[in-house]
């Protein structure tokens, strides 16, 4: 069933292809070619209907990293299933819709089906994951994404102002969620949904518990727009239309039912998850239709409208799970109901929604406006348009016989239960549910009505209209047309959904009611009698007509609930202070130093040290298996230390750069007296070239001032370097004097030849055994080196002259003239040198994997060659003699070390493995063949490349 995993990414496949299709917009829309990826994936998942409504579950497995518990794990159940049609079919209709609402040649609709698609394959992939770890991956991936539709007019202040908010408020609450799946983890240690769901006795007291309850809502209540986390959605309206459509009815607003739906199995049984989700849920049900009243503009109308039914939902599901309290009496069928009724009604409210933000997008795309004011009497103009939103309206206002009315009723009979069972003891509270449910649905029956009658009815006000009004063409009306036909079928014949999606839903949300025995079907009836639901549902058509007709004489209607502090004015008061509090701290310790820079990486370095050894530390150090110091080893160590520490107390940068280097080259000697002869050369050549950079980055640097040799200067820099010193000799003795493992040398020593066929230990390592750590290297020295050339042309193009080799310091001044007394003896013999260095750097290549060298050592020895070229002839010969561009060389360095890792794979072994092997060729005779010289060669032309961008950028001329 690896299919599953195909159809999540079909989507993120047509999104790659999209720059491509968009090329052929001159002949077709783009929105033609992609429309086949949601409706196939739409056909597959309806074709699996039968199956899962029969019980069967669909899963299928990605490793990934199996050692965290992380794999792509999907699972269809009725739950999912029941999801993944609404993203696809809905997204399907918004696609087609979008081909007539956007124009090809005036919009980037390349970048806008790039963006859809990446957000329909993230909520496929939140809906269908069944690891927690990869369904918050797809999560913040919905958040990625619906930033970028909502702000695709970004010229607009207020669509990027809309993302922002959308995406700081979602990304919040995803990271709480995801601290709440981390706390699953700890209790369970499975990140598998299916796997907490089975050992739920085991956590459920659990001092975890809860926290995790409460960052899991978090999240949740975030992404559905519950109160007070709803400023968002309104906000987000500044998008296309056809984004409103999808994110807002659909997709991205009901990921969070989702969430508490698909965890409704382990949170049920507590009565805080009654309480918040049910409470936030009436909460948001009210205040949401109440503000839905004030509007003026019908997306804003519509945005709080969905805030209100989000609410609805919400509630309904954190009713129904009061079953889990109650698990295995009679009571829980009754709770039961409450999320079937949510089920249906999310159903429904993707239908009607979806169908009215389209009537809205239309009456903008035919008018211009979408302020309510302006319109009036568009019946006779868009007749089509005007019955679709007055069977949407009448859906959402819960009118029979459409399908909203059904849902509608359902949700009075689980508030009413919710009274009369008194479940968790709630007394007179519960006599809150049925009076905020009845409230918050006359509110919905005002807008409804509203939106329909101000806008198609009354008077015409077409010379108030930026366009003369006229019905939409056909392409733009058959999406709305097709839903609403769907809320009249829905409407007369309810059990189309019932025993196909609601019950397998049904079955995921509760799995408890199959485990004690208990049936349940979901049998919804259009009449059930003169029940108190009705008498409802005609207080609600009474009441709100009365109030509709008195809309505008009643000002509580208009005004605001608060003029002063509101939910939105404390989002841009706390995002304004947190921007200037970080930008008054930012500007404290970002002083353009770098010297600065360096002391706060050296403090910090020096305390998280001493720290960590502080706490660490159970034994003294150990010298005692320390060899003795020998007379020759005391006098280099006796020359490295005075030129150390004569180093601060030079006058001139250029006995500066002399004391270090002599440093250096004492390492060096170290290094040939323990006998390691590739690390002596390595540093002999790491000392010759950096001192030709110091000289070099002269140019750069400011001249000598007298306040830098004052004691408030240098006794800062005293003590740091003192204290990173002492920590590091401190570092170095630890880890030789006490070692938790057996060295791992002895293995090096004895597999080196056996394992890679090389004897030279220290290449082999590099090339081999820690090969990968090579390739990240070498990555990270190329980037570093296109920065320095990135600053140096930056800084060359702003006006500064160009840098010319030769530069030397006199006192403290610097001089611009060439050193010419030594011009011809230099020219001269480097003419000879330039040839044996480089025929020496490629003895050292090709005979590193058994003798010292290898392809870093021979591309510093190479890269010597072409600095003293560069000494002697100045940049621009070099660039004559050798016509190579050393950044795309350094490029084609990582590509030849990655494409020789991947060549493992043609063998089915593990990236980077090497092999070797031993053949007679003519001259040469019995010769070993290994594939790591291939590796080696990308080393060495990588940093060949990276050695001659830095010297080229530092010290080029024109």
């Amino acid at each position: 069933m690896y299919l599953l995993h195909l159809i999540i990414m079909l989507p993120f496949i047509f999104a790659l292809g999209c720059p491509l299709l968009y090329r052929l917009k001159q002949h077709i829309h783009t929105g033609w070619l992609i429309l086949p990826a949601p409706l196939l994936i739409f056909i597959y998942f309806l074709v699996r209907l039968p199956e899962v409504q029969s019980g069967e579950r669909l899963t299928a497995t990605v490793p990934w990293i199996p050692s965290l518990g992380v794999n792509f794990a999907v699972y269809l159940d009725g739950l999912s299933l029941l999801f993944t049609l609404l993203i696809s079919g809905i997204g399907a209709l918004v696609v087609m819709y979008s081909i007539f609402y956007l124009d090809k040649n005036k919009e980037a609709i390349g970048r806008f089906y790039m963006y859809l698609l990446l957000f329909m394959g993230a909520m496929l992939g939140v809906v269908l994951s069944d690891n927690l770890i990869v369904l918050y991956g797809f999560w913040e991936l919905t958040s990625i994404s619906s930033f970028l539709l909502i702000a695709f007019w970004y010229q607009k202040d207020k669509s990027r102002y809309g993302a922002l908010k959308s995406m700081l408020i979602t990304v919040f609450g995803g990271l709480a969620m995801l601290s709440g799946f981390v706390l699953l983890y700890v209790m369970t240690g499975t990140f598998s949904i299916r796997d907490i769901i089975a050992n739920i006795s085991a956590i459920t007291g659990h001092s975890l518990f809860v926290p995790a309850m409460l960052l899991v809502l978090l999240g949740a209540f975030t992404k559905s727009a519950q109160f007070p986390f709803h400023i968002w959605l309104p906000d987000a309206m500044e998008a296309p239309t056809p984004v409103s459509a999808y994110l807002h009815s659909a997709t991205m607003v009901k990921a969070g039912l989702y969430l508490v739906a698909r965890l409704s199995p382990i949170f049920a049984g507590e009565a805080g998850w009654f309480w918040l989700v049910s409470g936030t849920g009436m909460v948001t049900l009210i205040y949401g239709s109440y503000r839905a009243l004030k509007q003026t503009d019908l997306k804003a109308m519509l945005a709080f409208s969905t805030i209100s039914q989000l609410g609805l939902i919400m509630s309904l599901l954190g009713l129904g799970s009061a079953a889990a309290i109650y698990s295995g009496t009679s009571e829980s069928l009754f709770y039961v109901k409450a999320t079937m009724a949510g089920i249906f009604h999310l159903i429904n409210h993707a239908i009607f929604k979806g169908a009215l933000f389209m009537v809205v997008g239309i009456v903008d795309h035919e008018t211009g406006t979408r302020d309510i004011r302006k319109l009036g009497g568009l019946m006779s103009v868009m007749p089509v348009t005007f019955s679709i939103a007055l069977i949407g309206t009448s859906s959402m206002a819960g009118l029979p016989p459409f399908n909203g009315f059904l849902s509608k009723e359902m949700f009075f009979t689980a508030v009413l239960n919710i009274m009369e069972m008194d479940v968790l003891n709630m007394q007179f509270l519960g006599m809150f549910f049925p009076i905020i449910a009845w409230i918050a649905s006359i509110f919905t029956f005002v807008y409804s009505i509203l939106l329909v009658f101000k806008t198609f009815t009354g008077k015409k006000q077409f010379d108030k209209l930026e366009k003369k009004p006229h019905e939409a063409p056909l392409g733009m009306l058959f999406p709305p047309v097709v839903l609403a036909s769907l809320a009249v079928v829905f409407g007369l014949f309810p059990n189309l959904l019932a025993y196909t999606l609601i019950e397998p839903a049904m079955a995921a949300i509760h799995p408890t009611l199959l485990l004690t025995g208990q049936q349940f079907e979901a049998d919804i009836r259009i009449w059930h009698g003169w029940t108190a639901e009705i008498w409802m549902t005609l207080g609600v058509i009474t009441v709100g007509i009365v109030l509709y007709r008195l809309h505008h004489r009643l000002k509580v209607l208009h005004q605001p609930l608060f003029s002063g502090i509101t939910l939105n004015k404390t989002y841009d008061g706390g995002l304004n202070l947190l921007d200037r509090g970080a930008t008054g701290l930012t500007d404290r310790y970002m002083t353009g130093s770098v010297r600065h820079y360096l002391m706060y990486i050296f403090v910090f370095l020096i305390v998280s040290m001493a720290i960590t050894m502080g706490i660490s530390a159970h034994s003294p150090y150990d010298f005692s298996e320390f060899a003795p110091m020998s007379s020759y080893e005391a006098i280099i160590i006796a020359v490295l230390m005075g030129s150390v520490i004569a180093v601060p107390f030079a006058r001139t940068r250029m006995m500066a750069i002399i004391l270090t280097g002599t440093a250096g080259y004492m390492v060096t000697l170290f290094f040939v007296i323990f006998r390691a002869p590739d690390l002596a050369l390595t540093q002999m050549i790491v000392e010759t070239v950096s001192v030709t950079l110091f000289l070099l980055c002269f140019y750069h640097l400011p001249k000598l001032k007298k306040e830098l040799e004052s004691l408030r200067f240098r006794l800062p820099n005293f003590i740091i370097a003192l204290g990173v010193g002492v920590m590091m000799t401190l570092l170095a003795l630890s880890a030789s004097s006490s070692r938790s493992f057996e060295s791992i040398s002895e293995f090096y020593i004895k597999e080196s030849y056996n394992l890679a066929g090389g004897k030279n230990i220290v290449n082999v390592i590099l090339v081999d055994f820690r090969g990968f750590d090579t390739l990240l290297e070498i990555v990270v020295l190329s980037i570093a080196s296109y920065g320095i050339y990135a600053l140096i042309q930056l800084k060359l193009d702003h006006g500064e002259d160009p840098i010319t080799l030769g530069y030397w310091e006199s006192g403290s001044k610097l001089t611009s003239g060439r050193i010419r007394s030594n011009d011809v003896i230099l020219k001269t013999i480097s003419k000879v040198v330039i040839f044996i260095i480089l025929t020496f750097s490629l003895y050292l290549f090709f005979s590193g994997h058994n003798e010292p060298g290898g392809g870093f050592i021979g591309a510093l020895m190479s890269a010597a060659a072409f600095v003293l070229l560069a000494m002697a002839f100045g940049t621009r010969t070099v660039s004559e003699v050798i016509p190579i561009n050393f950044r795309k060389l350094s490029a084609v360095g990582i590509l030849v070390a990655l494409l020789t890792g991947m060549g493992s794979f043609l063998f089915d072994v593990p990236f980077l493995s090497h092999a070797f092997g031993y053949q007679d060729l003519p001259l040469l005779g019995h010769s070993e063949l290994a594939t790591a010289m291939l590796f080696d060669l990308g080393v060495y032309l990588t940093v060949v490349g990276i050695t001659m961008t830095i010297i080229l950028a530092i010290g080029r001329d024109k």
